[in-house]
């Protein structure tokens, strides 16, 4: 049972690593803010840390139409 829950904690902190890790080079090291699969993790992200996500896309990409989760009502600005 021990052997059990320390092999799922250690595939919950790999998946929650995984994604992380994905988010966050989205946010941060991207050429493209319109990436499908960043976009789908930062809409489905904790309001808080979409919020800090989207101020980094901001920051590179302020001239182009913001992602799914970074518009503002209307869909043409930045929230």
């Amino acid at each position: 049972m021990k052997k059990l829950l320390m092999v799922l904690l250690v595939a919950g902190v790999a998946v929650v690593g995984v994604i992380g890790g994905r988010w966050l080079l989205y946010v941060t090291n991207t050429n493209d803010p319109l990436d499908e699969v960043g976009i789908e993790l930062n809409s489905r992200m904790p309001q808080p840390v979409r919020q800090w996500g989207c101020a980094q896309l901001k920051s590179n990409f302020e001239n182009r139409l913001p992602p799914y989760g970074c518009a503002a009502v209307g869909g043409t600005g930045w929230e």
